[in-house]
């Protein structure tokens, strides 16, 4: 049995999701055992904690320690995007693949010197867009592709939540300009990939981006105001290459949305309707049903969807998003053995920056761009 050695850098939300997947990944990927070698936080304390409760052989402080370690063969890099670059670089010029989180750079020429320096070194790159490896959007993309919608007319697209819709939450990480954009590139890289997933390259748009919120706290309970700088909602409306426009909504002061990243898809013979706060289920509308029958079907996740029947071999029993994350580390596992991506990798997550700046630029000159 090949094992790969697996460092992860970050413990926060997304270094456990990362730790749980590669942990939960190895009860799937055969003869390919991932083994967690090392894990690094600039918080030792959190290193040693998370490796405690993930089984790493060993913690650091360092992150740099794990791109030096001959046991590792793969960096997993969940830190605050103004570190992407660097420690992406690092690893790719060590020799090894990289996973690492969205978005992948704070601006596309940052996006293309990671792509092309991986490309160079031959290394396998992934970027973390999971929500794409949901099997009932892998269903959508087919039936668009097959041709079951008929010709694409439309495309709405939203990806909005409520965690930055109090005023009083102090600036964090997420506001600082150095790391790129706001929510446009928080969120909207998700919406973004999403459509292009579905229906393409993207060739032009129309961007409006609005700070709410002018200013935070400097830190928690804090009478010192910082000056926000990055945007807080983004409006979209896209041309896609194939012909088809729509509009695309990113907001993170959305109160009351949790995680609402939908979208819907209208063609000249039916329609697709999804939203992630219920992502095993796709609705599906076909215009030949009769006046007095017509509506949304619901396509409910089950085993004929692979990968599902790995998790459950129910249908409807839903697997959630820790699964997600799963499926995306089996499927950087079964790149790095073909030595081929199969993407979201970082020549997608490139495209993607490029689109994420154009909206940047078409909101300052208020016009029409192409990326």
């Amino acid at each position: 049995m090949r094992k790969i050695g697996i460092g992860l850098i970050g413990t926060g939300f997304m270094g456990k999701s990362h730790a749980m997947a590669w942990r939960a990944a190895a009860s799937f990927s055969g003869d390919v055992q991932p083994v967690l070698v090392s894990v690094a936080d600039i918080d030792g304390a959190a290193a040693e904690r998370a490796a405690a409760q993930f089984g790493f052989q060993r913690w650091t402080s360092q992150w740099q320690d794990l791109i030096e370690d001959p046991e590792i063969d793969v960096i997993s890099i969940t830190s605050p995007n103004r570190f992407h670059a660097e420690q992406s670089l690092a690893a790719i010029a060590a020799g090894k693949h990289v996973h690492c989180e969205k978005p992948l750079a704070p601006n596309s020429e940052t996006a293309e010197r990671m792509a092309r320096a991986a490309a160079e070194a031959g290394v396998v790159t992934q970027v973390g867009f999971n929500y794409v490896k949901n099997p009932l959007l892998k269903l959508a993309k087919q039936m668009i592709a097959n041709g079951e919608l008929g010709e694409i007319t439309g495309f709405r697209g939203i990806h909005a939540e409520d965690f930055m819709a109090s005023p009083e939450l102090p600036w964090s990480w997420r506001l600082d300009p150095s790391g790129g954009a706001g929510a446009v590139a928080d969120l909207g890289s998700h919406i973004l990939g999403m459509a292009r997933f579905l229906l393409g390259p993207i060739s032009g748009m129309f961007a409006d981006l609005d700070t709410v919120v002018k200013a935070r706290p400097e830190k928690a309970g804090s009478a010192t105001m910082k000056a926000v700088e990055v945007d807080d909602i983004a409006r979209l409306t896209v041309k896609f290459a194939r012909g088809c426009s729509g509009q695309i909504e990113a907001n993170w002061v959305a109160s009351g949305h949790k995680m609402q990243l939908g979208f819907e898809v209208t063609g000249s013979k039916g329609a697709l309707i999804f939203n992630q706060e219920r992502f095993n289920e796709l609705q599906f509308f076909r215009n030949t049903d009769t006046e007095s029958r017509n509506g949304f079907t619901t396509i409910v996740a089950g085993p004929d969807h692979a990968p599902y029947g790995l998790f459950c071999p129910a249908p409807g029993h839903q697997i959630g998003f820790n699964d997600l994350k799963t499926i995306e580390m089996l499927e950087f596992i079964q790149s790095i053995m073909q030595g081929k991506a199969q993407g979201p990798d970082f020549q997608e997550a490139w495209e993607i920056q490029k689109l994420v700046d154009a909206a940047l630029r078409s909101s300052r000159e208020r016009s029409w761009v192409t990326p």
